[in-house]
Order: C-alpha cells, then sequence, then structure tokens
C-alpha cells in the first residue's frame, strides 16, 4: 500500500486557488509568496501538535478539544475558509468561529512569539506570520477534527497520525521541517 498523503499536502490541496489568493490579499502579499509562507506555516503548527498530543494526556486533551470546538457543529472546512478569509478580522473575530488567536496560544504556548518571529523571517512576512498563523489555526483544528471524525480516531490515532506527520515534516527538511525543528529544539 502507498503511503497516503501527508496532511500538509491535503491542507494545501485544500487552500489552491481562491483561500491562497484571499490569504495572500489579507497578509498583502503575493499568491506565490502566501502559498511559500502557508507551506512552512502548516507544517510549524502540526508538528507543534504533535508535540503538544506526544505529552502526558496531551493527546487526549488535543482529541477533546477537537470534539468539543471542532467537529460536527460549525461549518465544513470550505465553509470555515470563506467565512475566516472573507470576514475580514483573520484573528477569529467572526460570531460563532474558532478565534485563531486563542488557539495558537494553546498550540504554542509560551513559544507562540518565537514561533510567529520565526515563520515571519523565514518567509519574508515579518509581522504578517502571526496573522497568517491565526488565520491557519482554526483551519487546521478544523481539518483534523474532520480527519478524526471520519477516521474513526481516538486519542491514540490522533497522535499517531500527528507523529508521522512530525517525523515526514522533518524527514523532508524545507523551510518547514527547519522551522519546526528549531522550535522544538529550544525547549
Amino acid at each position: 500500500m502507498n503511503s497516503p498523503a501527508s496532511l500538509v499536502d491535503e491542507l494545501m490541496a485544500q487552500l489552491q486557488g481562491a483561500p491562497l489568493q484571499q490569504m495572500a490579499q489579507q497578509l498583502g502579499t503575493s499568491p506565490a509568496q502566501a502559498q511559500d509562507a502557508v507551506g512552512a506555516a502548516l507544517p510549524l503548527l502540526l508538528g507543534t501538535l504533535w508535540r503538544n498530543a506526544a505529552q502526558p494526556q496531551g493527546a487526549m486533551d488535543l482529541f477533546s478539544a477537537l470534539q468539543r470546538d471542532h467537529s460536527g457543529s460549525g461549518p465544513d472546512l470550505g465553509g470555515l475558509l470563506g467565512s475566516l478569509l472573507g470576514g475580514g478580522s483573520g484573528a477569529g473575530g467572526i460570531a460563532g468561529q474558532p478565534d485563531g488567536a486563542a488557539i495558537l496560544g494553546h498550540i504554542f504556548g509560551s513559544h507562540q512569539q518565537r514561533a510567529e518571529a520565526g515563520l515571519g523571517e523565514a518567509t519574508g512576512l515579518g509581522a504578517g506570520a502571526g496573522q497568517l498563523l491565526q488565520m491557519l489555526a482554526p483551519i487546521v483544528m478544523s481539518f483534523l477534527a474532520q480527519r478524526m471524525g471520519s477516521g474513526g480516531m481516538d486519542a491514540g490515532g490522533l497522535g499517531q497520525v500527528l507523529g508521522q506527520e512530525q517525523a515526514r515534516v522533518q524527514q523532508q527538511g524545507g523551510l518547514g521541517g527547519g522551522l519546526l525543528g528549531r522550535l522544538l529544539d529550544q525547549d
């Protein structure tokens, strides 16, 4: 059996076209730069989620958060993309939608500023990296909740999927893998 597409690849495929163009507009950059930045930010987010899930009780906490806040009751990923990207604030200020800034606080904890600064420096987005991460955080969480629901995953399965993704990112290297490695190495 061939290895399944990576989570990053699946997410990038869903963001192609209008979503990436909207992100680029909100960030004030070109679609190509936005695509490169998203390509670096997704491994950073997913790898940090893996690190959190690898902690005692971490996978169960993430699993619970995905069930509670990101599955079933909200819009599908396409609806979420439209509301987050078309809705203006980018910081999750849309009524009933997840707050990207709050999600980032949970994902990165005390390392959030370092993650944003590293992504901003590596991608040329500067301070726009924080805005990009705020746009992507609810999208990643919704995507994981959908994967969890469609795959009948439990907390252990979620941790395993994130671990496989983190290993793939580290093996592939590149900008996302390098950023993730630097963030994880500084813990």
